[in-house]
C-alpha cells in the first residue's frame, strides 16, 4: 500500500512524501478500503503547514478527510458491510490507498452516483448547509455575506441560500470569477483589491443589512464583516485562509452586539445525534444524485504525485477541485 506522510510542519510541497507499506489486516469489527478517490481541501493543506487550529497532532501524520473506496477485507463481527461495498470512510489519514477503519466509520456510498462527486459529497456541502441552515434563523429575503466566495463552500452557500430565497453578497480577489458566481447565483459580487472600505462597499449594495456573514479569511477580513452586518448579527468563522488572528473593532463587538463564533465541521460530526447525522447524509445523497452538489474538478494525480497535487492545490487562480487518486486506478 502506499500513503502520504509528513514528519514535520511546512510548505505542502516540500515535506509531504509517499511510502510503501505492507498491506494492513482489518481486526474485530473492522473493514479494509481501497481508496480510489481522495479529496484535498484546505484544512488538509493548513494541518501540514502546522496552522490548523484542532489539537496538537503526532508526527508523521497522514492527512485527508474525503475518500471513496472499496471495502476488499472485513473483520470478525462484521454485519453491515460486505466485500465489494462502496463506501465513505469517516475520519483522518485519508490520503492512503489502503485504510482501515472501524465498520461504523464506513458508510456506503450513495448508489449510481460518482465516486469522485460521492468523495465531495461530506465536507463542503455540508460545512455550507449547516452554517445556514444551524446557527441563524434566516427567513426569505434576508441578506447574507461571505468571502472566499469563489471557493466549494461558498459556491454550495450560494447554491442553497438562493434555494431558500435567500440573497448573497460575495466577497472575491479575482475579476475573472464573477460571471460564474453569477452563474450560480450570486445576487452581489464585490472585487475586493484591497484599496476601498469593504465594510461601506457590502452596506451600499444590500438593500438591509446582512443578517449573517461567514468568514473563512480570518485577518483583518473578519474586521470587516464585523462592520458589515446589521446590529446583533453574527460572523461565522469557518477558515483562515490568511493565517492571520481575527480582528474585530470593540465598537462592533460592545456596543453593536456583533456576535463572532467559530464552527468546525469535525465537532459537529462529533457531537450530532444519529438522527441529525441520519438527516444531514439523507440531504446530501439525495441533492447529490440530482446533481445539485455537482462540483468541478480541474485536474487528478496519482497519490505517488502528491507533491506536485498540493503544489496545485495551493494555487489561487484554479477554478476546480484537485482530486487525489489511489494506484489501484493505474
Amino acid at each position: 500500500m502506499k500513503r502520504a506522510i509528513f514528519e514535520k510542519f511546512g510548505r505542502p510541497e516540500r515535506v509531504i512524501k509517499v511510502i510503501e507499506e505492507p498491506d494492513p489486516l482489518p481486526g474485530s469489527g473492522q473493514v479494509r478500503v481501497r481508496n480510489y478517490v481522495m479529496t484535498i481541501n484546505p484544512a488538509d493543506i493548513l494541518l501540514i503547514e502546522g496552522r490548523y487550529g484542532a489539537e496538537p497532532i503526532a508526527l508523521p501524520a497522514t492527512p485527508g478527510v474525503g475518500a471513496w473506496g472499496v471495502v476488499d477485507a472485513i473483520g470478525e463481527g462484521v454485519t453491515r458491510l460486505a466485500i465489494g461495498d462502496a463506501v465513505l470512510p469517516v475520519g483522518g489519514g485519508l490520503w492512503s490507498d489502503t485504510v482501515i477503519v472501524d465498520e461504523q466509520m464506513a458508510p456506503k456510498a450513495p448508489i449510481g452516483v460518482d465516486p469522485e462527486q460521492a468523495a465531495m459529497m461530506r465536507a463542503n456541502p455540508s460545512t455550507a448547509y449547516l452554517m445556514l441552515r444551524g446557527i441563524v434563523s434566516l427567513k426569505p429575503g434576508d441578506w447574507i455575506v461571505q468571502n472566499a466566495s469563489n471557493s466549494n463552500v461558498g459556491l454550495m452557500v450560494i447554491r442553497f441560500a438562493k434555494e431558500m430565497g435567500l440573497r448573497t453578497i460575495n466577497i472575491v480577489r479575482r475579476a475573472d470569477v464573477v460571471e460564474k458566481l453569477e452563474d450560480e447565483g450570486a445576487d452581489v459580487v464585490i472585487v475586493d483589491d484591497g484599496t476601498q472600505d469593504l465594510a461601506l462597499a457590502i452596506r451600499a449594495l444590500s438593500a438591509v443589512p446582512p443578517k449573517l456573514a461567514f468568514d473563512a479569511v480570518g485577518g483583518t477580513a473578519t474586521r470587516a464583516l464585523a462592520a458589515s452586518v446589521a446590529e446583533g448579527g453574527t460572523v461565522v468563522v469557518y477558515g483562515l485562509l490568511s493565517g492571520e488572528e481575527n480582528s474585530i473593532a470593540a465598537r462592533d463587538l460592545v456596543f453593536r452586539g456583533i456576535i463572532v463564533k467559530g464552527f468546525w465541521l469535525a465537532d459537529w460530526f462529533r457531537t450530532a445525534t444519529n438522527d441529525r447525522l441520519k438527516d444531514l447524509n439523507t440531504f446530501l445523497a439525495k441533492n447529490l444524485a440530482m446533481g445539485f452538489l455537482q462540483t468541478e474538478v480541474e485536474k487528478r494525480y496519482p497519490l505517488s504525485k502528491v507533491s506536485e497535487a498540493v503544489t496545485h492545490a495551493g494555487q489561487a487562480n484554479r477554478f476546480g477541485k484537485i482530486i487525489l487518486t489511489g494506484e489501484h486506478n493505474a
